[in-house]
């Protein structure tokens, strides 16, 4: 693996990922990878020298079985039209959070394929930076979907990596904890995941705490940093920037695969952190200055603009390509969003704010007692 390139970045993308619907009212909008790439080509990203913009790929059955089984992959391929009686929760599809929709299988293959296709350009060292905007979908399970996940193209992608005799951490900034990628890895120290989330207690889908901290080889190698609900940028980043970093050089990865879900931001409807375009910025700044390639995916965000914003920032971050703040003419008429930066910013009581303080302190001093000791033992 070639580590030594010029910063040569690619966003993965094509109109087919956004171009349609999982069901009227569903919170989570495929359209939306569209305004990023529309974003991004009104600041003329794909023109610079470096950046480049590819066409998704679809994923063999073969690597979709290193982590989903076959009656699970078949059942994505051939929907029931009637509800299993016997077990209707068998592969939680065709209700709620995952209902059954035209050309699943294809378009979730595709999202999978694309971080498979990342991973692949990683280790044949053609360029340092991928990013999957379509992908991120964490919460997949081995026999069923989850939380509008089909297939978890992250352990998929970090199945490759692995495959290629490569060493990944995988860094999980969504909202939501990254169970599914947590219960991949939960008994091996061969990958360290690490998931700051909104606690649990109070969000789907109700882990991701302290305490799990992997079992057996992988005692040590689950990280998981539960935050209060209305955490803002300074307490996050202060959280972030603390323990993160430490961890990451003691596990020494060769390639970081970070899920950069942006429904951490105050607008976000279905979440109730607290974070600006500004904060996850930072955030997705410090994760790209720990130095290593880094395998990037989408993730949540349900607000359109916000994660227009924040995901052409992330983008441009990670490729060394300033954004001007003041968005150009073509989008900011077309959608009335005039800067990637937020003029508004979340306020909250003394009292509140000490409460968050003091929870997400809590969370560093257990993470360093139970998780430190263990990282810097000689492996």
């Amino acid at each position: 693996m070639n580590t030594n390139i010029d910063v040569n970045s690619i966003l993965i993308y094509d109109k087919l990922l956004s171009s349609y619907e999982i069901a009227p009212n569903h919170p989570m909008r495929p359209i939306r990878l569209s305004y990023v790439a529309e974003l991004l080509q009104s600041y003329d990203v794909f023109d610079a020298k470096g950046i480049t913009i590819a066409k998704p790929k679809m994923a063999t059955e073969r690597d979709l079985l290193t982590f989903h089984t076959p009656r699970y992959i078949n059942a994505i391929k051939s929907p029931p039209t009637k509800p299993n009686l016997t077990n209707p929760n068998e592969f939680n599809i065709g209700y709620g959070d995952n209902p059954i929709f035209p050309n699943m299988y294809s378009l979730a293959n595709l999202i999978a394929g694309s971080s498979i296709f990342a991973a692949e350009q990683l280790y044949l060292g053609k360029h340092n930076t991928v990013f999957n905007i379509a992908g991120g979908l964490h919460h997949a399970m081995p026999n069923n979907a989850s939380g509008f996940c089909i297939f978890n193209d992250p352990v998929i992608a970090i199945n490759k990596l692995l495959g290629f005799g490569l060493k990944p951490a995988y860094i999980d900034i969504d909202c939501h904890h990254g169970d599914g990628v947590q219960h991949a890895f939960y008994e091996t120290d061969q990958v360290l995941t690490i998931s700051i989330h909104e606690s649990g207690k109070y969000i789907f889908p109700g882990t991701g705490y302290t305490s799990e901290i992997g079992k057996g080889k992988g005692k040590g190698y689950s990280v998981n940093i539960p935050l209060l609900p209305y955490t803002t940028d300074e307490i996050y980043i202060e959280v972030f920037k603390n323990i993160v970093p430490r961890l990451i050089h003691l596990f020494n990865p060769d390639v970081i695969v970070a899920q950069l879900g942006i429904d951490t931001h105050y607008s976000d409807p279905l979440t109730h952190l607290s974070l600006t375009t500004q904060g996850y910025s930072t955030i997705v700044k410090t994760i790209k200055n720990l130095g290593f390639p880094i395998l990037a995916l989408g993730g949540g965000g349900y607000s359109l603009q916000a994660v227009s914003r924040g995901w052409a920032s992330a983008f441009a971050i990670l490729a060394n390509h300033c954004l001007q703040d003041q968005i150009p003419d073509s989008y900011k008429s077309k959608y009335s969003v005039s800067t990637i930066s937020d003029k508004q910013q979340p306020k909250l009581s003394s009292f509140v704010r000490k409460s968050i303080d003091e929870a997400a302190k809590q969370s560093l001093k257990e993470i360093e007692k139970l998780i430190l000791p263990i990282l810097k033992k000689p492996r």
